[in-house]
């Protein structure tokens, strides 16, 4: 476990940016799959916005972070680091895509820049390690770009696949202000479930090959592709609603937070029913839940910036929030973060 008590660091702004293309989950939903209102009323997920061929998620992080920068009024000059979370990257596997970013947004070659290989944990993670690299006040200003397209490698024959993940990106500023109450966080990994969440050909480890196609059709029917994501979802189920409570439940009294002195809890947007599990079992008292799953999906490491954005930005804009967030998933990898959100730069979301 990894505890981070970064508190020469404030949350400068959030942005999020989704591909104009939308589609219905009522018209993609397959009639074998059962009833599609019963999927809607479980997941509470209506709609996707679904990258079209050729976009990446570093397009729309890339549009994110102009956007961000721009409302925040820095100079491209004075960023010093940017870190590319994504599961889904531009180049398997070299080069890192934050490297093309870092070009792509004309940021001085002197800025530090990586990726971290991570899905729904993603975010929050990326706030830990970033929070760490500000922490002694060498670098100043840096920018977490967490995205991805998980349409594109959702398994279309899946129904616990397909009409679940949308594509999002987005882009957190972060700065060096020494004296705050700066960024909380506890991160946690389990790589006994490693397989629980896993795109099983593509490594080194299970290359493609000629007998990878057509693919392989499992015990329940369904066939599964080189580079599809395979999900065993009852695994996953029981992983998030045991370990996120648990690691918030750490996260309030290893750093003697009030729980019901929290504005808001995001957690990640896996679905509703793993949601209100969670919220149940931490109990808060005055703390709202933002939701993004009706018009977006499950957005993987996007999803809780893209919440924030889609659901809170005016509340982050105009006042001070205190947030908890939790990120849980691939891995497994799950954490929680804490921050105080004081009238932070939140641009409007961004279709591209």
């Amino acid at each position: 476990m990894a505890v981070f008590d970064n508190t020469n660091v404030a949350l400068r702004g959030i942005a999020a940016a989704v591909p104009a293309n939308t589609v219905e989950v009522r018209d993609i939903y397959r009639k074998e799959w059962g009833d599609v209102e019963e999927f809607i009323s479980s997941t509470h997920v209506e709609r996707l916005h679904v990258t079209l061929k050729g976009q990446t998620a570093s397009d729309l992080c890339s549009a994110a972070a102009e956007q961000l920068i721009s409302a925040l009024g820095w100079e491209k000059e004075e960023i010093d680091a940017i870190v590319f979370v994504t599961q889904t990257p531009d180049y398997y596997f070299v080069p890192a895509t934050a490297c093309h970013i870092q070009e792509r947004l004309g940021l001085p070659k002197s800025c530090l820049a990586f990726d971290v290989t991570l899905g729904c944990s993603g975010w929050v993670y990326g706030l830990g390690i970033v929070s760490s690299l500000l922490q002694a006040g060498s670098i100043k200003k840096a920018l977490v770009l967490a995205g991805d397209t998980c349409s594109k490698s959702a398994n279309p024959d899946d129904q616990g696949s397909a009409p679940l993940f949308g594509d999002a990106g987005t882009a957190t500023a972060l700065e060096y202000a020494p004296g705050g109450n700066g960024i909380k966080s506890v991160l946690f990994s389990d790589g006994s479930g490693y397989d629980a969440i896993i795109t099983r050909e593509g490594g080194y480890r299970a290359p493609v090959t000629a007998e990878s196609f057509p693919g392989r059709v499992d015990e329940n029917g369904i066939l599964h592709r080189p580079f599809t994501g395979d999900m065993d979802g009852l695994s996953v189920f029981t992983f998030a609603i045991s370990q996120a409570p648990k690691s918030i439940k750490y996260l309030f009294e290893n750093f003697d937070i009030d729980k019901d002195s929290i504005d808001i809890l995001a957690l990640h947007q896996a679905n509703l029913m793993i949601n209100q599990k969670i919220i149940k079992k931490v109990k808060t008292t005055n703390a709202r839940y933002p939701e993004s799953l009706r018009d977006f999906g499950n957005t993987s490491c996007a999803s809780i910036p893209l919440s924030l954005v889609t659901e809170e930005g005016d509340a982050l804009r105009m006042g001070k929030e205190r947030v908890v967030a939790c990120g849980f998933g691939v891995g497994l990898s799950w954490g929680a973060v804490y921050f105080e959100a004081d009238h932070v730069c939140v641009p409007k979301l961004i279709e591209i």
